[in-house]
Protein backbone atom coordinates (compact mmCIF):
# COMPACT_ATOMS: atom_id res chain seq x y z
CA UNK A 1 0.00 0.00 0.00
CA UNK A 2 0.97 3.37 -0.86
CA UNK A 3 1.65 5.14 2.71
CA UNK A 4 1.71 8.98 1.23
CA UNK A 5 -1.85 7.94 -0.68
CA UNK A 6 -3.31 6.19 2.64
CA UNK A 7 -1.83 9.09 5.21
CA UNK A 8 -3.24 12.14 2.33
CA UNK A 9 -6.20 10.12 2.06
CA UNK A 10 -6.95 10.13 5.33
CA UNK A 11 -6.01 14.20 5.82
CA UNK A 12 -8.64 14.93 3.26
CA UNK A 13 -11.50 13.84 4.50
CA UNK A 14 -10.67 13.52 8.02
CA UNK A 15 -12.02 17.06 10.49
CA UNK A 16 -9.49 19.61 10.91
CA UNK A 17 -8.95 20.92 14.52
CA UNK A 18 -9.02 24.50 12.61
CA UNK A 19 -12.33 24.69 10.90
CA UNK A 20 -10.86 27.04 8.37
CA UNK A 21 -8.62 24.65 6.85
CA UNK A 22 -12.12 22.56 6.37
CA UNK A 23 -13.65 25.57 4.50
CA UNK A 24 -10.24 26.37 2.44
CA UNK A 25 -10.30 23.13 1.28
CA UNK A 26 -14.13 22.94 0.47
CA UNK A 27 -13.86 25.69 -1.16
CA UNK A 28 -10.93 24.68 -3.36
CA UNK A 29 -12.52 21.37 -4.15
CA UNK A 30 -15.82 23.36 -5.17
CA UNK A 31 -14.03 25.85 -7.20
CA UNK A 32 -12.39 23.44 -9.32
CA UNK A 33 -15.39 21.75 -9.56
CA UNK A 34 -17.26 24.54 -10.75
CA UNK A 35 -14.18 25.53 -13.39
CA UNK A 36 -14.38 21.86 -14.55
CA UNK A 37 -18.49 22.40 -14.74
CA UNK A 38 -17.87 25.38 -16.87
CA UNK A 39 -15.81 23.91 -19.47
CA UNK A 40 -17.67 20.89 -20.15
CA UNK A 41 -20.93 22.18 -20.43
CA UNK A 42 -19.06 25.55 -22.88
CA UNK A 43 -17.03 23.08 -25.20
CA UNK A 44 -20.08 21.16 -25.16
CA UNK A 45 -22.23 24.06 -26.13
CA UNK A 46 -19.59 24.90 -29.19
CA UNK A 47 -19.88 20.86 -30.42
CA UNK A 48 -23.75 21.67 -30.72
CA UNK A 49 -23.76 25.09 -32.27
CA UNK A 50 -20.79 23.75 -34.68
CA UNK A 51 -22.46 20.51 -35.57
CA UNK A 52 -25.63 22.65 -35.72
CA UNK A 53 -24.05 24.81 -38.84
CA UNK A 54 -22.53 21.67 -40.52
CA UNK A 55 -26.05 20.52 -40.78
CA UNK A 56 -27.35 23.55 -42.29
CA UNK A 57 -24.72 23.62 -44.33
CA UNK A 58 -24.38 20.30 -45.95
CA UNK A 59 -28.06 20.38 -46.39
CA UNK A 60 -27.26 22.56 -49.47
CA UNK A 61 -23.92 22.02 -50.38
CA UNK A 62 -22.84 18.87 -52.23
CA UNK A 63 -20.19 16.52 -50.57
CA UNK A 64 -17.86 17.19 -53.46
CA UNK A 65 -18.28 20.18 -55.94
CA UNK A 66 -15.65 20.10 -59.75
CA UNK A 67 -15.95 23.74 -61.07
CA UNK A 68 -13.53 25.37 -64.03
CA UNK A 69 -10.55 26.83 -62.57
CA UNK A 70 -11.64 29.10 -65.43
CA UNK A 71 -14.04 31.00 -66.35
CA UNK A 72 -17.64 30.64 -65.31
CA UNK A 73 -18.66 27.71 -66.86
CA UNK A 74 -18.10 24.87 -68.71
CA UNK A 75 -19.06 22.80 -71.51
CA UNK A 76 -20.85 19.56 -69.91
CA UNK A 77 -19.14 17.62 -72.76
CA UNK A 78 -15.41 18.50 -71.09
CA UNK A 79 -16.31 16.15 -68.34
CA UNK A 80 -16.46 12.16 -68.37
CA UNK A 81 -19.03 12.30 -66.45
CA UNK A 82 -20.39 8.66 -67.20
CA UNK A 83 -16.58 7.60 -65.59
CA UNK A 84 -17.38 9.84 -62.71
CA UNK A 85 -20.52 8.04 -61.91
CA UNK A 86 -18.36 4.68 -61.89
CA UNK A 87 -16.13 5.51 -59.39
CA UNK A 88 -16.75 3.93 -55.74
CA UNK A 89 -18.92 5.42 -53.80
CA UNK A 90 -20.44 7.88 -55.76
CA UNK A 91 -23.89 8.15 -55.51
CA UNK A 92 -25.63 11.16 -57.02
CA UNK A 93 -23.84 13.40 -59.54
CA UNK A 94 -25.61 16.73 -60.51
CA UNK A 95 -24.63 19.01 -63.27
CA UNK A 96 -26.04 22.88 -61.62
CA UNK A 97 -25.68 26.68 -63.61
CA UNK A 98 -25.90 29.57 -60.85
CA UNK A 99 -26.19 33.10 -62.98
CA UNK A 100 -27.33 36.04 -61.48
CA UNK A 101 -31.25 37.61 -62.41
CA UNK A 102 -33.31 40.22 -61.46
CA UNK A 103 -36.63 38.62 -59.82
CA UNK A 104 -39.91 40.17 -59.53
CA UNK A 105 -42.94 39.12 -57.98
CA UNK A 106 -46.09 41.60 -58.65
CA UNK A 107 -44.48 44.95 -57.57
CA UNK A 108 -41.51 43.97 -55.67
CA UNK A 109 -38.25 42.79 -56.80
CA UNK A 110 -34.51 41.45 -55.84
CA UNK A 111 -31.33 40.33 -57.52
CA UNK A 112 -30.75 37.08 -56.42
CA UNK A 113 -28.80 33.66 -57.78
CA UNK A 114 -30.65 31.45 -59.91
CA UNK A 115 -29.13 27.88 -59.23
CA UNK A 116 -30.14 25.37 -62.62
CA UNK A 117 -30.07 21.58 -60.79
CA UNK A 118 -31.90 18.23 -61.48
CA UNK A 119 -34.14 15.54 -59.28
CA UNK A 120 -30.54 14.52 -58.03
CA UNK A 121 -29.60 17.13 -56.34
CA UNK A 122 -32.85 17.14 -54.52
CA UNK A 123 -32.37 13.56 -53.70
CA UNK A 124 -28.53 13.77 -52.26
CA UNK A 125 -29.07 16.93 -50.34
CA UNK A 126 -30.86 17.56 -47.30
CA UNK A 127 -33.57 20.21 -48.41
CA UNK A 128 -36.84 18.30 -47.24
CA UNK A 129 -35.55 19.17 -43.87
CA UNK A 130 -35.29 22.53 -44.32
CA UNK A 131 -38.00 23.32 -46.13
CA UNK A 132 -40.43 26.41 -44.66
CA UNK A 133 -43.71 25.86 -46.64
CA UNK A 134 -44.62 24.41 -49.57
CA UNK A 135 -43.05 21.74 -51.65
CA UNK A 136 -39.79 20.44 -52.96
CA UNK A 137 -40.50 19.79 -56.39
CA UNK A 138 -38.70 21.30 -59.88
CA UNK A 139 -41.73 20.42 -62.17
CA UNK A 140 -45.52 19.82 -61.28
CA UNK A 141 -47.49 18.92 -64.00
CA UNK A 142 -44.95 19.16 -66.47
CA UNK A 143 -43.93 22.80 -65.65
CA UNK A 144 -41.14 24.16 -64.70
CA UNK A 145 -41.47 25.33 -60.40
CA UNK A 146 -39.00 26.93 -58.27
CA UNK A 147 -37.85 26.63 -55.20
CA UNK A 148 -36.92 29.82 -53.69
CA UNK A 149 -35.02 30.94 -50.36
CA UNK A 150 -37.38 32.40 -47.11
CA UNK A 151 -35.55 35.68 -47.41
CA UNK A 152 -36.05 36.23 -50.87
CA UNK A 153 -39.54 35.36 -50.63
CA UNK A 154 -40.03 37.70 -47.44
CA UNK A 155 -38.16 40.46 -49.30
CA UNK A 156 -41.07 39.63 -52.09
CA UNK A 157 -43.80 39.07 -50.19
CA UNK A 158 -44.23 35.95 -52.04
CA UNK A 159 -45.98 33.43 -50.11
CA UNK A 160 -46.66 29.63 -52.17
CA UNK A 161 -50.19 28.59 -49.82
CA UNK A 162 -52.59 29.62 -52.29
CA UNK A 163 -50.50 30.97 -55.00
CA UNK A 164 -51.46 31.47 -58.54
CA UNK A 165 -48.89 34.42 -59.54
CA UNK A 166 -45.87 33.57 -60.88
CA UNK A 167 -42.03 34.72 -60.63
CA UNK A 168 -40.64 37.16 -63.61
CA UNK A 169 -37.23 36.23 -63.97
CA UNK A 170 -35.44 38.95 -65.75
CA UNK A 171 -31.72 37.46 -67.33
CA UNK A 172 -29.47 39.42 -69.15
CA UNK A 173 -29.62 38.39 -73.07
CA UNK A 174 -26.11 37.46 -74.57
CA UNK A 175 -24.57 39.69 -77.44
CA UNK A 176 -27.17 42.64 -76.71
CA UNK A 177 -26.41 45.78 -77.31
CA UNK A 178 -27.73 47.90 -74.60
CA UNK A 179 -27.03 51.69 -75.68
CA UNK A 180 -28.71 50.68 -79.08
CA UNK A 181 -31.59 48.55 -77.86
CA UNK A 182 -32.09 48.68 -73.90
CA UNK A 183 -35.57 47.44 -74.19
CA UNK A 184 -34.32 43.74 -75.34
CA UNK A 185 -31.31 43.95 -72.83
CA UNK A 186 -33.23 40.80 -71.13
CA UNK A 187 -35.52 38.31 -71.33
CA UNK A 188 -38.91 37.60 -68.87
CA UNK A 189 -39.14 34.05 -67.89
CA UNK A 190 -42.13 33.32 -65.77
CA UNK A 191 -41.85 30.34 -62.82
CA UNK A 192 -44.12 29.67 -60.08
CA UNK A 193 -43.16 29.21 -56.97
CA UNK A 194 -43.90 26.49 -54.91
CA UNK A 195 -41.58 26.13 -52.03
CA UNK A 196 -39.90 28.15 -49.74
CA UNK A 197 -36.74 26.85 -48.26
CA UNK A 198 -35.11 27.77 -44.87
CA UNK A 199 -31.29 26.84 -43.78
CA UNK A 200 -29.37 30.29 -42.95
CA UNK A 201 -29.07 34.07 -44.31
CA UNK A 202 -26.19 32.69 -47.09
CA UNK A 203 -28.59 30.73 -48.59
CA UNK A 204 -32.06 32.17 -47.60
CA UNK A 205 -31.35 35.97 -49.21
CA UNK A 206 -29.33 34.03 -52.07
CA UNK A 207 -31.18 31.49 -53.91
CA UNK A 208 -33.96 30.43 -56.30
CA UNK A 209 -33.85 27.06 -57.30
CA UNK A 210 -35.41 25.96 -61.14
CA UNK A 211 -34.91 23.03 -62.99
CA UNK A 212 -31.44 22.86 -64.96
CA UNK A 213 -33.29 22.56 -68.64
CA UNK A 214 -35.12 25.79 -67.51
CA UNK A 215 -32.07 27.69 -66.37
CA UNK A 216 -29.61 27.01 -69.31
CA UNK A 217 -32.62 28.06 -71.91
CA UNK A 218 -32.92 31.57 -70.14
CA UNK A 219 -29.38 32.09 -69.68
CA UNK A 220 -29.10 30.90 -73.38
CA UNK A 221 -26.03 28.68 -71.83
CA UNK A 222 -27.39 25.71 -73.48
CA UNK A 223 -25.19 22.21 -72.66
CA UNK A 224 -23.29 24.12 -69.49
CA UNK A 225 -22.59 24.08 -65.80
CA UNK A 226 -21.44 26.12 -63.47
CA UNK A 227 -20.57 23.24 -61.43
CA UNK A 228 -20.73 19.70 -60.91
CA UNK A 229 -22.37 18.16 -57.52
CA UNK A 230 -21.66 14.71 -56.16
CA UNK A 231 -23.27 13.43 -53.55
CA UNK A 232 -21.60 9.91 -51.94
CA UNK A 233 -22.46 6.62 -50.67
CA UNK A 234 -23.43 7.21 -46.77
CA UNK A 235 -20.30 7.03 -44.54
CA UNK A 236 -17.78 6.72 -47.93
CA UNK A 237 -14.82 9.19 -47.52
CA UNK A 238 -14.78 12.11 -49.14
CA UNK A 239 -11.13 12.56 -49.65
CA UNK A 240 -10.61 9.13 -51.07
CA UNK A 241 -13.28 10.15 -53.37
CA UNK A 242 -12.16 13.78 -53.70
CA UNK A 243 -8.61 12.14 -55.52
CA UNK A 244 -9.93 9.54 -57.72
CA UNK A 245 -12.56 12.02 -59.02
CA UNK A 246 -9.22 14.31 -60.33
CA UNK A 247 -7.83 11.33 -61.36
CA UNK A 248 -10.62 11.59 -63.61
CA UNK A 249 -11.26 15.31 -64.80
CA UNK A 250 -7.73 16.15 -64.68
CA UNK A 251 -5.78 19.80 -64.03
CA UNK A 252 -8.49 22.05 -65.59
CA UNK A 253 -10.72 21.79 -62.73
CA UNK A 254 -11.13 22.43 -58.96
CA UNK A 255 -12.15 19.62 -56.90
CA UNK A 256 -13.37 20.36 -53.28
CA UNK A 257 -15.01 18.27 -50.57
CA UNK A 258 -17.87 20.53 -48.40
CA UNK A 259 -15.24 21.25 -45.59
CA UNK A 260 -13.00 22.60 -48.17
CA UNK A 261 -16.17 24.80 -49.57
CA UNK A 262 -16.77 26.48 -46.10
CA UNK A 263 -13.04 25.81 -44.44
CA UNK A 264 -13.05 29.31 -43.32
CA UNK A 265 -16.47 29.06 -41.44
CA UNK A 266 -15.19 25.31 -39.82
CA UNK A 267 -11.76 26.86 -39.22
CA UNK A 268 -13.29 29.92 -37.30
CA UNK A 269 -15.82 28.03 -35.06
CA UNK A 270 -12.96 25.61 -34.03
CA UNK A 271 -11.04 28.46 -33.05
CA UNK A 272 -13.32 30.37 -31.02
CA UNK A 273 -14.03 26.93 -29.25
CA UNK A 274 -10.15 26.63 -28.28
CA UNK A 275 -9.76 30.40 -27.15
CA UNK A 276 -12.77 30.32 -24.93
CA UNK A 277 -11.40 27.13 -23.55
CA UNK A 278 -7.92 28.65 -22.94
CA UNK A 279 -9.91 31.83 -21.31
CA UNK A 280 -12.24 29.03 -19.01
CA UNK A 281 -8.84 27.55 -18.32
CA UNK A 282 -7.37 30.38 -16.42
CA UNK A 283 -10.39 30.94 -14.26
CA UNK A 284 -9.31 27.47 -13.19
CA UNK A 285 -5.89 28.34 -12.62
CA UNK A 286 -7.36 31.04 -10.38
CA UNK A 287 -9.38 28.13 -8.39
CA UNK A 288 -7.15 25.82 -7.88
CA UNK A 289 -4.91 27.94 -6.33
CA UNK A 290 -6.44 27.99 -3.54
CA UNK A 291 -5.05 24.57 -2.92
CA UNK A 292 -1.76 26.23 -2.49
CA UNK A 293 -3.32 28.22 0.89
CA UNK A 294 -5.03 24.86 1.90
CA UNK A 295 -1.90 22.87 1.79
CA UNK A 296 -0.01 25.59 3.65
CA UNK A 297 -1.86 25.82 6.56
CA UNK A 298 -2.92 22.13 6.51
CA UNK A 299 1.39 21.74 6.50
CA UNK A 300 1.21 24.04 9.75
CA UNK A 301 -1.23 22.07 11.49
CA UNK A 302 0.08 18.83 10.88
CA UNK A 303 3.47 19.91 12.01
CA UNK A 304 3.81 17.27 15.13
CA UNK A 305 2.73 14.75 12.58
CA UNK A 306 5.44 15.83 10.33
CA UNK A 307 7.81 14.83 13.73
CA UNK A 308 6.14 11.87 14.65
CA UNK A 309 6.66 9.89 10.85
CA UNK A 310 10.68 11.43 10.73
CA UNK A 311 10.83 10.15 14.35
CA UNK A 312 9.40 6.95 12.78
CA UNK A 313 12.25 6.92 9.71
CA UNK A 314 10.24 8.64 7.25
CA UNK A 315 11.96 9.85 4.38
CA UNK A 316 11.63 13.58 3.34
CA UNK A 317 9.99 12.21 -0.01
CA UNK A 318 7.49 10.40 1.48
CA UNK A 319 6.54 13.82 3.80
CA UNK A 320 6.58 15.73 0.49
CA UNK A 321 5.04 12.97 -1.43
CA UNK A 322 1.90 13.25 1.31
CA UNK A 323 1.47 17.05 0.66
CA UNK A 324 1.41 16.66 -3.00
CA UNK A 325 -0.49 14.11 -3.08
CA UNK A 326 -3.24 15.63 -0.59
CA UNK A 327 -3.45 18.69 -3.19
CA UNK A 328 -3.99 16.74 -6.26
CA UNK A 329 -6.72 14.70 -4.86
CA UNK A 330 -8.37 17.95 -3.71
CA UNK A 331 -8.15 18.94 -8.32
CA UNK A 332 -9.26 15.02 -8.62
CA UNK A 333 -12.44 14.74 -6.35
CA UNK A 334 -13.06 18.28 -7.55
CA UNK A 335 -12.31 18.42 -11.20
CA UNK A 336 -14.76 14.97 -11.31
CA UNK A 337 -17.29 16.04 -9.48
CA UNK A 338 -17.87 19.22 -11.69
CA UNK A 339 -17.34 16.95 -14.94
CA UNK A 340 -19.97 14.42 -14.28
CA UNK A 341 -22.36 16.92 -13.13
CA UNK A 342 -21.90 18.76 -16.58
CA UNK A 343 -22.29 15.56 -18.43
CA UNK A 344 -25.40 15.18 -16.99
CA UNK A 345 -26.67 18.84 -17.21
CA UNK A 346 -25.51 18.33 -21.17
CA UNK A 347 -27.67 15.20 -21.59
CA UNK A 348 -30.12 16.54 -19.82
CA UNK A 349 -30.21 19.65 -22.27
CA UNK A 350 -29.63 17.36 -25.38
CA UNK A 351 -32.60 14.81 -24.32
CA UNK A 352 -34.99 17.67 -22.95
CA UNK A 353 -34.13 21.05 -24.08
CA UNK A 354 -34.48 23.00 -21.11
CA UNK A 355 -32.69 26.35 -22.06
CA UNK A 356 -34.72 27.20 -25.43
CA UNK A 357 -34.16 29.54 -28.10
CA UNK A 358 -37.08 32.14 -29.70
CA UNK A 359 -37.56 32.82 -33.43
CA UNK A 360 -34.65 30.81 -34.26
CA UNK A 361 -33.75 27.43 -36.61
CA UNK A 362 -33.85 25.31 -33.58
CA UNK A 363 -36.39 25.44 -30.53
CA UNK A 364 -33.30 24.70 -28.02
CA UNK A 365 -29.68 25.52 -27.67
CA UNK A 366 -27.93 22.78 -29.24
CA UNK A 367 -25.37 20.59 -27.30
CA UNK A 368 -23.03 17.43 -28.06
CA UNK A 369 -20.99 15.56 -25.75
CA UNK A 370 -17.49 14.33 -26.62
CA UNK A 371 -15.73 12.03 -24.71
CA UNK A 372 -12.27 13.70 -26.01
CA UNK A 373 -13.46 16.71 -24.27
CA UNK A 374 -13.81 15.15 -20.98
CA UNK A 375 -10.33 13.32 -21.38
CA UNK A 376 -8.63 17.34 -22.33
CA UNK A 377 -10.54 19.02 -20.01
CA UNK A 378 -9.44 16.09 -16.88
CA UNK A 379 -5.98 16.18 -18.17
CA UNK A 380 -5.96 20.08 -17.39
CA UNK A 381 -7.62 20.04 -14.37
CA UNK A 382 -4.54 17.41 -13.06
CA UNK A 383 -1.96 19.36 -14.59
CA UNK A 384 -3.13 22.49 -12.35
CA UNK A 385 -3.75 20.66 -9.47
CA UNK A 386 -0.45 19.02 -9.89
CA UNK A 387 1.46 22.86 -10.02
CA UNK A 388 -0.47 23.78 -7.37
CA UNK A 389 0.18 21.27 -4.91
CA UNK A 390 3.92 21.06 -5.94
CA UNK A 391 4.44 24.88 -4.85
CA UNK A 392 4.04 24.63 -1.37
CA UNK A 393 4.92 20.45 -1.07
CA UNK A 394 8.37 22.24 -2.23
CA UNK A 395 8.11 25.26 -0.88
CA UNK A 396 6.61 25.12 2.90
CA UNK A 397 7.59 21.10 3.79
CA UNK A 398 11.64 21.19 3.44
CA UNK A 399 10.71 24.34 5.37
CA UNK A 400 9.26 22.73 8.17
CA UNK A 401 11.73 19.63 7.69
CA UNK A 402 14.77 21.95 8.63
CA UNK A 403 12.39 22.82 11.88
CA UNK A 404 12.10 19.04 13.05
CA UNK A 405 16.11 18.72 12.58
CA UNK A 406 16.61 21.52 14.70
CA UNK A 407 14.33 20.06 17.56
Amino acid sequence: MNVSLHIARRYLFSKKSRNVINIISGISMVGVGIGAFALIVVLSAFNGLENLVESLYYSFDPQIKVMPLNGKTFDIAALPINQIKQIEGVAFVCKSLDETALVKYKEKQVVATIKGVDNSFLAMSGLDSMMYSGELTLEKQQTPTAVIGYGIADKLGCYVENNFSPLQIYAARKDVNLSSSPDNAFSINPILPIGIFAINPDFDYTYVLVPYSFAENIFERKNQASALEIGLEQGFDEEKAKHAIIAVVGNDFSVKTRYELNEILFKTNNTEKWVVFLILCFILVVATFNIVGSLTMLILEKKSDIYILMSMGATRELVRGIFFLEGLLISIVGGLSGLFLGVILVMLQAQFGFVKLQGLIVDYYPVAFEWLDFVVVFFMVIVIGAISAWIPATRVVPRELKRVDIQ
